[in-house]
């Protein structure tokens, strides 16, 4: 496989509608966000919504085993 095709691809920030979103609260390591604000300062997009696109990205290819 190729590996380029692996990687996800962020465009800048686009207006959205009606979200139709969940409030809760995550726990995450200190390197991380300061990873994810590298990336949003790059991509204009918040943090919030770099979790949310990462978060989905990884429940649709991630693998089950038994």
């Amino acid at each position: 496989m190729n590996k380029k095709s692996e990687n996800l691809i962020l465009h800048t920030k686009r207006p959205k509608g009606e979200d139709g979103y969940k409030t809760f609260s995550v726990r995450i390591k200190e390197e991380t966000v300061t990873k994810i604000e590298e990336v949003a300062k790059r991509t204009g997009h918040t943090r919030n919504e770099l979790i949310g696109i990462f978060l989905e990205y990884a429940v649709d290819h991630c693998e089950i085993e038994d």
